[in-house]
């Protein structure tokens, strides 16, 4: 196995990137959906179902196949570097991996949900979500990089920087956008 390492470690960051595209591109989906209510009936009706097509095609055509291969990669990475499950580093990856797979399993929800044209959530609210995938991108990064090299400390403090600093950049969007 060890001789298919790089392989499988490229196949893998494929993946990932394939996966993170479609988590960062369906909430934007989302938000012209939402944003497509206030236009005139005929404008909205053709901007509903063209914008329920293409989630439709990104979710089951890109997203989904892209988790799974992701995630078939990231086991055979595993199987090759068994000792990375004893490392703290990697038991902080997975965790950051549950929540994006808590993450994907809600926006999966939502995209159920948008395919009934059923809309429970704002603009803003999709804006926000869509910083989600993001967050977790970063630290999973951060830690496949650093490793055990990666000062937890700074690290989380990192993340919380950035979060606040994405959560700037949606209101000043929000201030702009109203003028």
């Amino acid at each position: 196995m060890a001789e298919y390492y790089n392989y499988i470690k490229s196949l893998h960051l494929i993946f990932v990137v394939t996966w993170f595209a479609g988590l960062f591109y369906m909430p934007r989906l989302f938000i012209y959906h939402i944003e497509a209510r206030d236009k005139p009936d005929a404008a909205r009706e053709v901007l509903s179902s063209q914008f329920r097509i293409m989630e439709k095609r990104l979710w089951y055509i890109i997203t989904w196949p892209s988790a799974i291969l992701c995630t078939l990669f990231a086991l055979g990475l595993l199987v090759a570097m068994p000792s990375w499950l004893s490392q703290p580093w990697m038991h902080v990856k997975l965790g950051f991996i549950a929540l994006l797979f808590i993450y994907h399993l809600k926006t999966h929800q939502m995209f159920l949900k948008f395919q009934r044209e059923t809309f429970t959530y704002t603009s803003q609210y999709m804006r926000i979500w869509n910083e989600g995938a993001t967050l977790i991108l970063f630290a999973v990064v951060f830690l496949a990089i650093l490793k055990s090299s990666f000062q937890w400390l700074y690290g989380l403090g990192g993340l919380v920087v950035l979060a606040v600093l994405l959560m700037l950049g949606i209101r000043l969007y929000k201030k702009v956008r109203g003028r």
